[in-house]
Formats: C-alpha cells, sequence, structure tokens
C-alpha cells in the first residue's frame, strides 16, 4: 500500500510540472555476475515505474549504467567519470564492498552515492557523501553469530565451528563479526578463493573433525562449490551463510536446509513485498532477492531525494542525510534512514532457511 501511495505521489507531482529537464543518475555494479544481474533488475524496474508514473516532475529519469566488474580501480574511475559529468545528480551503487571503498574517496565533496549490497564495515564514516541500505558485516555476522549459538541447543558438537571466508572485504569483515559473536568453539579459520572450484580438502578435514556448523562467509560461486562436495561426501554439518547466499536456492538438492542471513525475502506477506516481488516477476519472469530488492530501494531513494530537492548535488546529498526515525524512507527492506556513518538504521537483517528451492522467514535454529 505504501508504494502504491508513492506512486501515485509521483504520478501526481508529475502532473503539475511542466518542465522538459532528464534527471540522470549513475549506477555501478559487476553486471555479468549473478548478484549483478539481479541487482540491475531491481534497478531497471524502479526507473520504468518512476517512468511510467510520468517520471519527476514531468521529466524522465534517465540511467547511465557502467559495469565496474567488482574492480576497484575500474570503479575509480567509473566514480570519476560520474563526477565529471554534471548531468549525474546521484550514484545508485557500487554493488561491492571493495569497489564501494575505491570510489567512495572521489565521491566525497562531490555525489552522493547509495550502496546496494557493500556491507563490509570498513565503509561506515567513510565519507559523508556515501550511503547503503545494507545493513554493516558487522552487525550481520552479530546476528549469524549468535543464531548459530542457539543450534542444536547444549549439544557439544553445535558448539564447535568450521569457519570459511573470501578473502577480501566482504568476507573478512563477516567471518571475523561471526566468530567474535559466536559462543562455542571455532575448530578452523580458513581464507578461499571467490571462484573456488574444489572444496573437497575442505570437506574431507571437516569429515574428521565434525565441526557441527561450517560457515561460509561467501558469495554463490565458492557457496554451491561447498555444498555440493559436503553433499557428495554426506557431511552431517549445519551451513549457514550470509547474503552472499541468497543465489543458491537455483541448486535445491544441493542447498536444501541451508541457512541464509538476508535483508530480504519474497516470500514475506507484507503489502509492500509482495506488491514489489508480482512486479519484478511480471517483468523478468524470476523471482527478486536481496539484490534486486536492495538494487530497487535504493533507486527509489534517489529519486525521491531528486524528486524534493531537484538538479542540486549538495541538496540531495542533504535530503538523504536529513531521513530519520519519524521520517524514514519506506522502502521494500523496511524503512530506512541514515547514521552519521552512513548505515541504515531501522531495517531488519534475519536469517532464513532453505527448503525446497525457497528461503523461508522465520527459521528457527
Amino acid at each position: 500500500m505504501r508504494y502504491a501511495l508513492q506512486s501515485l505521489a509521483l504520478l501526481l507531482v508529475a502532473a503539475c510540472g511542466g518542465r522538459s529537464t532528464t534527471y540522470t543518475v549513475g549506477a555501478a555494479g559487476p553486471w555479468k555476475e549473478s548478484y549483478g544481474v539481479m541487482t540491475r533488475r531491481g534497478i531497471d524496474l524502479a526507473v520504468e515505474e518512476i517512468n511510467h508514473a510520468g517520471g519527476i516532475h514531468g521529466s524522465p529519469l534517465r540511467l547511465v549504467a557502467r559495469d565496474d566488474e567488482a574492480n576497484g580501480t575500474r570503479a575509480t574511475a567509473i566514480a570519476q567519470d560520474f563526477v565529471r559529468d554534471s548531468r549525474v545528480l546521484a550514484v545508485i551503487g557500487h554493488v561491492n564492498s571493495g569497489a564501494m571503498l575505491a570510489a567512495a574517496r572521489v565521491y566525497d565533496g562531490e555525489l552522493a552515492a547509495v550502496a546496494t549490497s557493500a556491507s563490509s564495515p570498513d565503509l561506515t564514516g567513510v565519507s559523508p557523501w556515501v550511503f547503503r541500505v545494507i545493513s554493516s558485516d558487522s552487525l550481520n555476522g552479530v546476528t549469524l553469530g549468535r543464531f548459530a549459538s542457539q543450534i542444536g541447543g547444549n549439544s557439544p558438537d553445535m558448539k564447535q565451528a568450521a569457519v570459511l571466508y573470501e578473502n577480501d572485504s566482504y568476507g573478512r569483515g563477516l567471518a571475523d563479526a561471526f566468530r567474535r559473536n559466536f559462543r562455542g568453539t571455532v575448530i578452523s579459520f580458513d581464507p578461499i578463493d571467490q571462484a573456488l572450484a574444489d572444496a573437497e580438502p575442505f570437506i574431507s578435514y571437516y569429515k574428521m573433525k565434525k565441526p557441527g556448523i561450517v560457515f561460509v562467509a561467501s558469495r554463490d560461486q565458492a557457496a554451491l562449490a561447498i555444498l555440493r562436495e559436503a553433499r557428495r561426501q554426506q557431511l552431517d554439518a549445519v551451513f549457514i551463510g550470509g547474503d552472499g547466499w541468497q543465489s543458491i536456492v537455483v541448486d535445491s538438492t544441493a542447498s536444501e536446509g541451508a541457512y541464509v542471513g538476508t535483508s530480504f525475502n519474497a516470500d514475506d506477506p507484507s503489502p509492500a513485498v509482495q506488491r514489489f516481488t508480482r512486479a519484478f516477476r511480471k517483468r523478468f519472469d524470476a523471482i527478486p532477492d536481496a539484490f534486486a530488492a536492495l538494487g530497487y530501494d535504493a533507486t527509489m531513494l534517489v529519486a525521491q531525494a531528486i524528486l524534493r530537492k531537484g538538479g542540486n548535488r549538495s541538496a540531495i546529498r542533504d535530503y538523504i542525510a536529513s531521513l530519520d526515525a519519524d521520517h524514514p524512507f519506506e522502502a521494500v527492506t523496511g524503512p530506512v534512514y541514515f547514521s552519521e556513518g552512513g548505515d541504515p538504521l531501522g531495517m531488519a537483517f534475519r536469517v532464513t532457511r532453505v527448503s525446497h528451492g525457497s528461503l523461508l522467514t522465520g527459521a528457527a535454529p
């Protein structure tokens, strides 16, 4: 209902306007990666809905999307292009923590950027011009660590965990936060490559050590390699991952029973989530995940800032920073306003469980 009202508000404002200006925003992410594809779909859906409703003040919202390939050097170059282009009023992205950290110094003092799924704790306070619509891994790891601590009650086996992490800002931050908040023994803490193809050594080791829990701070490619090998070797352990695991449901056999931390679930019965899910499925013939929802939310937030403040870069940044508990942005992923460090407040991060190819909310430990 809230989103229907917001669309109506955009339409009414458009009807009152008569300007021919085109409002331009930038977007940057690794569009060829699976999570990048879903993020881009969420962004595109938001732009299409805004323009279908009449645009902003009667003018269309134009998207300039660049592929940063999750590479810091390329992200920096793209950020410089966006800053130099006076038509670009704000940026949606970047998607990855490393790319966002590299680009942040370029945006500082020049252009507001709203990151989608860049969750590294290192981003907190990096620039007053940089915001994100996903909570920090320092908080997400707390949720996941505490959740894992409750699995199995007082069973000794469930008080031992093995941890794997992608050796980048995302993986290290999430794994460190999990380790600090797991009330048990971490028997191993090992880095892995994002493109991990052979998980046999790790799973064979776990077969000997028998940890009750395996926590993996990775994205979907490495996650599926680990889960498939664990299934092959019939490893009896509970697998837990963060928001990078959302796409593991594509392999319903390997992912069955795994726990996934996420800020969005398409099965949530709230009207806002169901409206977005229906629109996304109609447009892309796919179920949206958190990457899609966060891309959509970041775009809608930037559009609302432009709607309120027009084409002034500084005013757009100030509007985003001015949101508070009494006046949040009503996003699909929950009401959003920001700390002084640019982190979202008011949003929920929850643990779901994979069941028959779907993520179920309210998973009990």
